[in-house]
Order: structure tokens, then sequence, then C-alpha cells
């Protein structure tokens, strides 16, 4: 799906005045709200540390389907979405009732980890090329122990889709393609980028 040009109002904000951002068109009130919330504790957590990138962000909204994109590069100064793709969750997600998921920090579990993850070095692993997490929460204290990083997998696909996408043991797994532009910002980046996992 395309990147739409369109405003849409938030109408909650740190300043208690309303941001605007290019986005989607369909994100319903609640949608927005549930993404301020988020943008305003990364932006907190980036004042905390000088070693974070204070104009780029992830974030990945778990209570979107996955065969809909659902993980977004945002321009923390712009307030507007830069890009967005398919992100996969953990197969230990999955409750039987489609739509609805679980999360956990514990080890062996495959489900994915809510809370922000600061991205670390890079890697060589099964998949690739793929991305340190370190958890900045209680809700995902563990990522790193856990080998839970950011990787690409071919079965990813890169459009939307009507039906769901493969799963993974937890990790955010995208497409190939949507990886490599997603690599080009982590890797041109000389402070951590933040990638913030909400529901």
């Amino acid at each position: 799906m395309k990147i739409f040009n369109f405003i849409v109002f938030l109408s909650i904000s740190f300043f208690g005045t309303p941001k605007t951002i290019t986005g989607k068109e369909n994100w319903t009130t609640s949608d927005i709200e549930r993404f301020n919330k988020q943008l305003e504790e990364v932006k907190e957590k980036i004042k905390t540390n000088p070693y974070y990138n204070t104009k780029i962000a992830f974030f990945i909204d778990m209570k979107i389907k996955s065969g809909k994109n659902r993980f977004f590069v945002y321009d923390l100064e712009n307030d507007k979405i830069l890009d967005e793709g398919l992100v996969a969750h953990g197969c230990g997600s999955e409750t039987g009732i489609a739509g609805n998921l679980k999360f956990s920090n514990e080890a062996n579990s495959n489900a994915t980890s809510l809370g922000s993850c600061a991205i670390g070095k890079s890697y060589k692993g099964i998949f690739g090329k793929a991305y340190r997490l370190s958890g900045l929460d209680e809700t995902n204290s563990n990522v790193l122990k856990r080998a839970v990083v950011l990787h690409s997998y071919s079965a990813v696909p890169e459009q939307e889709q009507d039906y769901y996408i493969s799963r993974s043991h937890g990790c955010p797994m995208v497409n190939e393609a949507f990886f490599k532009r997603l690599e080009k910002i982590i890797d041109g980046s000389k402070s951590s980028i933040l990638l913030n996992i909400y529901y």
C-alpha cells in the first residue's frame, strides 16, 4: 500500500495542542490516541539518553492485523510517517482467537514483547543480517537474552494482503525489501534508534 499524503489531526499531545502527522487515512480516534501515547513515551525516553536518535523512531502497532502495514518509520521532528511495512509477530502470541494477541517477556515463550527497545549493532545470523535489540521496559527486559532481533525473512510478503502472514519466534520479522530500507536508516544513524512495540 502506498503512503498517502494527507493530514491526521492527533487529539492528544504532550503540549496540549493538536499535532498533525502525515499518515494513514483509516486511523480511528482510538488508534490516534494509542499512537500519541506511545509517541510521547518514546520522546521522554529519548530525553534521558543523549545516545538515542532524536529525529527518527520506529513503531509497531500490534492491534493491526499482520497482513496490513503496521511497522512505521516515524519522523519525530515533522510528525509524519516516512515509511511502513508488514511485520510478523511471535507464534507464541497467538490466542486461538483471530486478531487477539497475548505478549510475554519470558524465555522460550516465542511471543512478542511489548515496549521500547534500543536498536543495537548488527550481526550475521541464520536469516542474514539482523539487529540486536535491548529492551528498555519491564515488559521487554529479556529480549536481548531471548535473542529477539530485528531481521528479514523471505516468507514475509512485501504487499498488504487480506490474510495473516507467517509468524516468528518472537522477533519483529519483516520483508526483505522493507528491511533494506530500514537498514539504510539504521546504519546511517550515528545514534541508536528506538523501536516501540505496542498494543
